[in-house]
């Protein structure tokens, strides 16, 4: 990946002044490295007439590969496409936006001690970039850069010179001139805007991206026209990031028209008055409740059967007393979804020795689930056609046989209580029945008298004294040799 940043000068203010706005030295040839490869800052052409900083980004394609999508959450969506080999490494993106605030970090923020006065002042600015994946094409490049001062150029690249019938590819060669913005301001409008136009990023988007969006953004984002489309491409289009980035650019758009600062606007309620506490979700209170009930058994070594995406297996790992913890689900994709929320790739050995995931189905016996402590079937049974139970009944308490099982699953009678749930409706589209508490228990105790177990059922969720708790829980425990010989006789 490739950058130019030129400017001209006059005797009595040099163009070399760039350097010390840079803070690289003209004369040298510095290398820095970066997750996914090493930067080089160079010089082309440096005198007093004219100077040029150039930001060369060599890309380790295997490295790329490593740390993309396929192991950890975030990663280049295009990487996966062609593995070592493809074009993504050679064309702009969030890598050499990142790597321009990592190099260029104090130019970014307008420091220079050496030149404080030409820091805060308009360069003749011209800015190169020969390859840009533009999603959008030339005429997008144009609505982001323009409004912002810059004469933009954008010619699109042909797919192939000698076959100009193929028509243009999706890239383009950008060249942007200003004479009234800092190097700052350019930079900043560079670091936001090459990923936005990309319309990826190669690492996963957390919630510190709006504060990232919001610094880059300062003085010239809450106006853009543009501003949701930047947002919402910048925050990877997470939804709940984007609604927090335009309610904290409106609040700055609004304090900048009222000539005030923001926490002034923003103090509808007194900053030591308590926030308003909200109710624990469904899902956190039946994790609680399965944590619960499981160091109350005493099991070491558990079972997380149909683990989905690996909320639960993430819950058990911050209890040092389950010294394994194994998560079994039959979609590949869900266990795909669970590694990048462990992070096992970027886990710790001690830790990492104490989970697994692996694939298999519940409706066939497993010797791999044999000889642990307790099994958890956690939303589960209701996912299974009615004539299927019989078949994950025998692999869990005939074959696997651990000494615990639990087991939760909607009450149906509760399902008035969901305001938003139309009536006869189940609550979730997969769902192939719901149960009431007594068609529950009646399950239930069926199975513990073909096994040779024991079953207790505990409400999770606020038990409701007319339809009872949202979720039932039972728990089934095996009985030893002595309590089937006194319930035979």
């Amino acid at each position: 990946m490739f950058l130019t940043i030129s400017t001209t000068g006059t005797p009595e203010r040099p163009a070399t002044d760039l350097g010390y706005l840079l803070h690289k030295h003209p004369e040298k040839a510095q290398a820095f490295s970066t997750s996914y490869g090493k930067a080089h800052v160079l010089y082309p052409e440096a005198d007093a007439e004219r100077c040029t900083a150039a930001l060369l980004l060599e890309v380790d394609a295997v490295a790329l590969v490593r740390r993309g999508k396929g192991k950890g959450r975030g990663g280049a969506p295009d990487a996966a496409l062609a593995q070592y080999v493809n074009d993504r490494p050679y064309a702009a993106s969030s890598l050499l936006a990142v790597a321009l605030s990592g190099v260029f970090s104090s130019a970014m923020r307008g420091v220079c001690n050496a030149r404080p006065e030409r820091a805060a002042q308009p360069l003749p600015l011209r800015i190169e970039v020969p390859a840009l994946p533009a999603r959008g094409g030339p005429d997008l490049v144009r609505r982001l850069f323009e409004p912002l001062g810059w004469t933009v150029t954008a010619e699109p690249v042909a797919l192939d010179s000698e076959f100009p019938e193929w028509g243009d590819s999706r890239y383009v060669r950008l060249v942007l001139e200003s004479e009234a913005l800092t190097l700052a301001e350019a930079l900043r409008h560079l670091y936001v805007l090459l990923p936005v136009l990309d319309d990826a990023k190669h690492y996963w988007v957390a919630s510190d991206e709006v504060d990232k969006l919001l610094r880059a953004g300062e003085g010239w984002l809450p106006d853009h026209p543009e501003q949701h489309l930047i947002t919402n491409r910048y925050l990877s289009r997470r939804w709940s990031l984007t609604r927090e980035a335009r309610e904290r650019l409106e609040l700055v758009r609004l304090a900048e028209a009222d000539d005030s600062e923001v926490e002034e606007i923003d103090n509808a309620v007194e900053a030591e008055t308590e926030a308003e506490e909200k109710p624990t979700p469904l899902a956190v209170q039946r994790r609680d409740a399965i944590t619960a009930a499981l160091q109350e058994s005493g099991a070491a070594r558990v079972l997380d059967l149909g683990c989905g995406q690996g909320q639960l297996v993430q819950a058990l790992l911050k209890d040092p007393r389950f010294t394994e913890i194994v998560g079994v689900d039959v979609s590949m994709r869900a266990l795909t979804i669970a590694s990048r929320r462990l992070k096992l790739d970027r886990m710790g050995e001690r830790q990492a020795s104490r989970v697994k995931l692996f694939q298999s189905s519940l409706a066939y016996t497993d010797n791999r689930l044999k000889g642990y402590d307790a099994a958890v079937l956690s939303e589960v049974i209701e996912h299974l056609d009615l004539p299927r139970l019989p078949a994950l009944e025998y692999a869990v308490f005939g074959a696997a046989r651990p000494r615990t099982v639990l087991v939760t699953t909607p009450n149906v009678e509760y399902n008035v209580r969901w305001e938003s749930l139309p009536a006869g409706h189940v609550r979730h589209g997969d769902h192939r029945f719901e149960w009431t508490r007594e068609e529950f228990r009646t399950w239930a105790g069926a199975v513990a008298e073909r096994h040779g177990y024991g079953v207790e059922f505990a409400p999770v969720g606020p038990d409701d004294p007319e339809v009872g708790p949202p979720t039932q829980m039972a728990v089934f425990t095996i009985r030893s040799s002595n309590e089937k010989e006194a319930k035979a006789a």
